[in-house]
């Protein structure tokens, strides 16, 4: 299939690798789900059939690197256990509710879940998690980001506080991808933009010079919408809910917050009307931006980090006008050939660094305000399990430094442990890796609202922000917080 060509994912979770050649990990899994069983398909983690099965589910885009690291695991158990992985379905919706359907029946056949970081709220409510064991939660407290562990966190009725449902085996965020060839060219300097306020003047300069005038970001009604407009508005100082009250909207609250969300939205719209922008901008997902950056249309996009090696691939295959001397590089990266060692793509990294290059997300205030939305997978124990024990001994392996290396290295998914970013293997495939630690750190990171009616809410804000752009941010607002009260009555859209 022709790489250029993506199948996008639920945002947050960007499209997700399954190849195991270390150059283009993440790239491969836009096509790896077309490959795949239909939903419900099992099979061995193939290495031990011995001890205890645990059943594993797990979404399709990344079933390749959770089988390697399930056999692993299973293999290293001495018997106990052996992990059989379940393939979900591509969609991320049709996920949740094969999962949702099976808890609800008290399906006794699930183990351990692979859950969507926006989903853990939703199922420890419904009483469909067990928490993590005190035992392994300080472990994975001491050693986990804070973006990534706020995800796994949830406070039921009967908790005194919040707790740990869930352990977070790999996560993502956001940078700024620029062309430093066209601000050297345009704008005398490669240094990158460090607020949106800066990438608009930027781009407005470049346009007026004869340049390319696009900034690529996902306005598309879907979950790549809530993800820019999360990421914005935290940036702005806002929030879409208070993290010490979720059932309470922060949109409009009070005039500060008020001020945050029209400012956030004021930034959006400007993006979305400003000279020269994507005509398609009301249409743009992951997929489309990462197309229109490779074709020379943008000098900036915001985009999870499976552009870099699609940039890399896809210039080394001459489908990059405007990077026709990485060609050179083709034999290095043909599908079938062996991985390219170190010093190779080292010297790919410095050849593509010269047009396409990247940043830290950028602020609305200032850069150090910016603040970016993680993605992610985490890994829970059903409640309906019988053998939670097993489970959770299973569950520590998976996300351990080992299987963290597998998901970033052969699967293109970020860890969520500080600790692998220091892994020299890590790097190799990564060079933005400190980047992307730093923005998953308390900081930088801020979730998207935890709530057990995140689906609600996400889908009724990306309705009333759609087309992208086409309202008054200050009429915006507050329509926007109405829908968010309306779905934490439970009234409004279903999703």
């Amino acid at each position: 299939m022709n790489e250029t060509k993506d199948v996008p994912s639920r945002a947050g979770t960007r499209p997700r690798g399954g190849r195991r050649r270390r150059d283009r990990t993440t790239l491969a899994a836009l096509t790896l789900a077309v490959a795949l069983s239909a939903a419900g398909c099992s099979g061995s983690s193939g290495d031990d059939s011995t001890g205890t099965s645990i059943s594993y589910y797990v979404n399709a885009d990344s079933v390749a690197s959770s089988k390697e690291a399930a056999a692993t695991c299973s293999k290293d158990s001495g018997g106990r256990y052996h992990i059989d992985v379940v393939t979900l379905p591509k969609s991320a919706d049709n996920q949740r509710l094969q999962m949702a359907r099976r808890l609800a029946g008290g399906d006794k056949s699930l183990d351990l879940l692979s859950l969507d970081v926006v989903w853990t709220a939703e199922f420890a409510n419904a009483g469909w998690l067990r928490p993590v064991p005190d035992s392994i939660a300080q472990t994975i407290e001491q050693t986990t980001l804070a973006g990534p562990l706020a995800t796994a966190r949830w406070k039921t009725a009967v908790d005194p506080e919040a707790r740990l449902y869930a352990i977070p085996a790999w996560t993502n965020t956001q940078l700024l991808w620029y062309r430093p060839d066209l601000m050297e060219r345009y704008l005398g300097s490669a240094t990158p933009p460090t607020t949106w306020d800066e990438i608009l003047a930027d781009t407005e300069k470049i346009r007026a010079a004869g340049g390319p005038s696009w900034i690529m970001v996902q306005g598309k009604q879907y979950e790549g919408l809530m993800v820019w407009f999360n990421s914005v508005l935290a940036s702005a100082g806002g929030a879409v809910l208070d993290p010490a009250n979720p059932t309470h909207q922060t949109l409009t609250d009070t005039p500060e917050h008020r001020a945050a969300t029209i400012r956030a939205l004021t930034v959006i719209k400007q993006v979305a009307t400003a000279p020269g922008h994507d005509p398609s901008i009301s249409n743009s997902d992951e997929s489309s931006d990462r197309l229109g950056m490779e074709s020379g249309k943008a000098a900036f996009e915001l985009n999870w980090p499976f552009v870099y090696p699609s940039m890399r691939s896809n210039s080394a295959a001459g489908s990059v006008p405007f990077l026709p001397e990485m060609t050179r590089y083709a034999s290095q990266l043909a599908e079938g050939g062996p991985d390219p060692s170190p010093a190779e793509l080292a010297e790919m990294t410095a050849v593509v660094a010269k047009k396409f290059a990247f940043a830290p997300y950028p602020g609305v205030i200032s850069a150090e305000t910016a603040r970016t939305t993680p993605g992610g997978t985490n890994i829970a124990v059903a409640s309906t399990s019988t053998h939670p024990e097993l489970a959770w001994t299973a569950a520590q392996c998976l996300t351990n430094a080992a299987s963290q290396r597998t998901y970033a290295v052969d699967g293109g998914n970020p860890p969520t442990l500080s600790a692998v970013y220091d892994d020299p293997a890590f790097k190799e495939v990564y060079p933005m890796g400190d980047i992307i630690r730093d923005q998953l750190t308390a900081q930088h990171s801020s979730p998207r609202p935890a709530s057990p009616q995140y689906q609600t809410i996400s889908t009724l804000i990306t309705a009333k922000l759609s087309p992208v752009g086409a309202w008054d941010p200050a009429t915006k607002a507050d329509d926007l917080a109405t829908a968010v009260d309306n779905a934490l009555r439970g009234e409004g859209l279903v999703p």
